[in-house]
């Protein structure tokens, strides 16, 4: 007992060495931007002279762009490898708005920033024995809180330090959500010291804008039931990324948990259960939630299609058929997906339903905000096989030709639209100009037809076809706007159970091409799906996170690098997640995170092999 006592103890002080020995290890950058321990350089890479205290220490000024994600746009991008040491608790601030609501906006994100900062401490206290002087200095020249498709989010960001005068910061920005988005930057300019507190790079110069203004991330909740706790991390891990749009898919055929207060019966009717709802108060907290981080909120109210849930209840109090399709079996043909059910064109209390829905949808919005009309996977041989549908078709001068449901479905968005109009000019008299709405692609979005049914300036695509498909160059071409969201690329839930799909890592995410056409301004961005059949809370941010993340980069900067020139930066920004909560998947071993380019040729010829394959 005692000789193994003694063992004990020499292993403990053998460990306490070589944590005392790895604290003091220092390390260089490489030309290729390769970290490395001073004592374990790789052969054939050439080192700067300059040495850090920890691999974050020499992440931060460790190539063109450091740690920052995603990367920034302009031209000229300077990152100093000296360092900055300073206790968060020390900084001070001066904004300069020409608005009190702006200013109040830039006081909530010098908040949030500090709060991100002390998540970064090595240790739950920040304190520094002698902390340097920072002054962040933040000006907006705008007045202006909207956030929709015209916002300008650039921003301006200098670190300037001299001896005995301490680091200014300067934040320049047209907007507060340029503004926001310089202090995510600035946070990515900060790592915590070995010795506690914190280190920033003492000078830097970043200028910087995004290339697509719709940067979105799709959320389902109706499929499975997602706690408004997880909603408030997803929100968070999209400003850590620079996303602009949470696309809320709130609702759906299998649930319906939205409170809408006009018609309760939805959620009645439609929720898992009581607990399992999103009360309107909730969600006008979400959306200022959401706000503050530079997202807004674009709410899908879908239809005709995958409308089951919440619409049963027509018949009962002497509304008639509401959805029709209803419990359908087999439901192969009149619905894409179980469970049926598809919104009755012909009855006009369902128009009275949707209005009601579209108002309250409008009355907890932003006033320049738009909603989501879905649109998607119609079954034309639903509504066919409605003696009622057919009757009133043929008594209207319709024949029963696919052309004709084509019509009785596009008047169905129209008169929707219509609605829609009518109650943001009650709402919001004062908006310039009418807004449009989002629909899926689908059968009624065919290149060919379009025109006769979708006015161009009304209504804005998103398209969920393949990268590979001709859908997106058309659309383009005939003036139409639209938001990418390419199955193949930016389907986060392809290969975790869907049928015959094939899971998406990262490196698949960050490389979906972008399409062009002969007006640039046509391409509004994109969105990851996050369709949750096989996700809940449990799995949700894993699923998500950081594979979201290469999405975002992808739109905000719409890089040449391949992967394997950003992803060690893509490590730090998955090491970043997970220090603020946001449980990330992991993208790689440990050591292959610890041990850069060590494990690059293995990854990357499993890779290729898997190209063949597939």
């Amino acid at each position: 007992m005692k000789w193994l006592i003694i063992i004990w103890i020499l292993l403990v002080l053998n460990a306490d060495a070589d944590a005392a020995a790895a604290a003091g290890t220092k390390w260089l950058c490489s030309r290729s931007t390769v970290c490395s321990p001073e004592n374990k350089k790789l052969q054939g890479e050439m080192y700067s002279v300059e040495r850090f205290e920890s691999q974050r220490d020499c992440r931060l000024s460790c190539g063109k762009y450091g740690a920052v994600w995603p990367m920034p746009t302009g031209g000229g991008i300077s990152l100093s490898h000296s360092r900055v040491h300073f206790d968060p608790r020390e900084l001070q601030f001066r904004v300069q708005a020409p608005s009190e609501a702006a200013t109040q906006f830039l006081r909530e994100t010098r908040r949030l920033f500090v709060a991100n900062l002390r998540r970064e401490c090595p240790r739950d206290d920040c304190a520094v024995a002698s902390s340097a002087r920072i002054v962040v200095l933040a000006t907006v020249i705008s007045e202006s809180l909207v956030l929709d498709w015209r916002t300008h989010e650039n921003y301006k960001l200098a670190i300037n330090s001299a001896p005995g005068n301490g680091t200014v910061v300067d934040i320049q920005a047209t907007t507060v959500y340029g503004a926001r988005h310089a202090f995510e930057t600035l946070s990515n300019l900060v790592t915590g010291s070995v010795s506690g507190g914190l280190l920033l790079v003492s000078d830097a110069r970043i200028s910087d804008h995004p290339c697509y203004a719709h940067r979105g991330l799709l959320l389902d909740t109706a499929r499975n039931f997602v706690p408004l706790q997880h909603v408030r991390r997803t929100l968070d891990g999209m400003a850590a990324s620079k996303l602009n749009v949470l696309h809320w898919h709130v609702v759906g055929a299998h649930s319906f948990p939205l409170e809408i207060t006009r018609v309760p019966q939805m959620q009645r009717y439609g929720a898992y259960s009581s607990a399992q709802t999103y009360s309107r108060k909730q969600v006008v907290e979400l959306m200022k939630y959401a706000r503050l981080r530079g997202v807004r909120i674009i709410v899908e109210i879908g239809g005709p299609s995958h409308t089951h849930s919440g619409w049963q209840w027509g018949p009962d109090e002497g509304l008639g058929e509401l959805s029709l399709c209803l419990q359908r079996s087999p439901w192969e043909s009149p619905c894409a997906s179980p469970p049926c059910g598809q919104l009755n064109p012909m009855n006009d209390n369902v128009y009275a339903v949707l209005k009601a829905i579209f108002r309250q949808v409008a009355e907890m919005g932003a006033p320049e905000e738009t909603v989501h009309m879905g649109g998607d996977e119609v079954q034309l041989s639903c509504w066919n096989s409605s003696m009622q549908i057919q009757e009133q078709m043929l008594s209207q001068g319709y024949n029963l030709s696919e052309e004709s449901f084509l019509r009785l479905w596009a008047q169905f968005h129209q008169r929707n639209l219509l609605a829609w109009d009518e109650i943001n000019r009650r709402e919001h008299p004062d908006m310039p100009e009418p807004k449009p709405v989002i629909l899926w692609s689908s059968l009624l979005t065919n290149p060919d037809t379009i025109g006769s049914y979708l006015p161009k300036e009304r209504f804005i695509i998103q398209t969920w076809v393949n990268s590979h498909d001709s859908l997106n160059r058309e659309l383009l071409e005939l003036g139409y706007r639209i938001i990418v969201s390419s199955a193949n690329f930016w389907y986060l839930d392809h290969g975790l159970g869907h049928a015959k799909t094939e899971y998406h890592n990262w490196r698949t995410v960050y490389e979906a091409d972008m399409p062009e056409g002969p007006d640039a301004q046509l391409v509004l961005g994109g969105e990851v799906c996050m369709w949750t059949e096989s996700v809940d809370q449990h799995t949700l941010e894993s699923r998500i996170w950081p594979r979201a993340g290469a999405a975002a980069e992808r739109l905000w900067a719409n890089p040449v690098e391949s992967t394997d020139l950003i992803e060690r930066r893509f490590y730090r920004y998955r090491e970043r997640l997970l220090d603020r909560g946001i449980q990330a998947e992991a993208v790689a071993p440990r050591y292959c995170v610890l041990n850069e380019k060590m494990c690059d040729e293995h990854y990357f010829e499993v890779d290729s092999l898997i190209s063949l394959f597939f």
